[in-house]
């Protein structure tokens, strides 16, 4: 099994977000059997709590199911867990890089890396901005690129 991470900050809004929508796609390309994926955040405020009820309105309206996502804490064991762990902005690959104390080799990438043509390279938190049509573009456009760049590297 392949298993790929998504971390925000909080993990209500972004991660929970790429999660549900990277778990779709991977379904959509019959990769159910072969990728598993989950969320947390960099904080603490929100553990044990659903998305964030904008989260779950652009989810619902795109029909992306929702009904696993919990907010968790993203602890040091996830870094020699999974095989991916992509972040949604430089912030939270900082506390990522200052969490892996043991040096971990985890493939750490910002989401929208793998988005060649994006001019943007943090997904913005809707959280502080409100705006989760664009987030829900920007994550929906990543996790296609992503989801390409693990079927090449893997083989699958």
């Amino acid at each position: 099994m392949i298993n790929v991470l998504f971390v925000c900050l909080g993990n209500i809004c972004r991660s929970p977000m790429a999660e549900a929508i990277f778990r779709q796609k991977v379904k959509q390309a019959g990769l159910q059997n072969k990728i598993v994926t989950d969320s947390a955040g960099t904080g603490n405020w929100h553990i044990g709590k659903r998305p964030h009820e904008g989260t779950l309105a652009i989810l619902a309206k795109y029909h992306v199911e929702d009904e696993q996502l919990v907010a968790r804490q993203v602890v040091e064991q996830d870094l020699s867990t999974y095989d991916y762990i992509i972040a949604m902005d430089a912030s939270n690959m900082k506390h990522l890089n200052e969490l892996n104390t043991l040096g971990v080799n985890v493939h750490l990438h910002k989401l929208l890396d793998f988005v060649e043509t994006s001019q943007v390279k943090d997904v913005p938190d809707p959280y502080f901005t409100g705006n989760f049509d664009e987030v829900y573009d920007l994550i929906n456009e990543g996790c296609s690129a992503l989801l390409a760049f693990i079927k090449d590297k893997e083989g699958i």
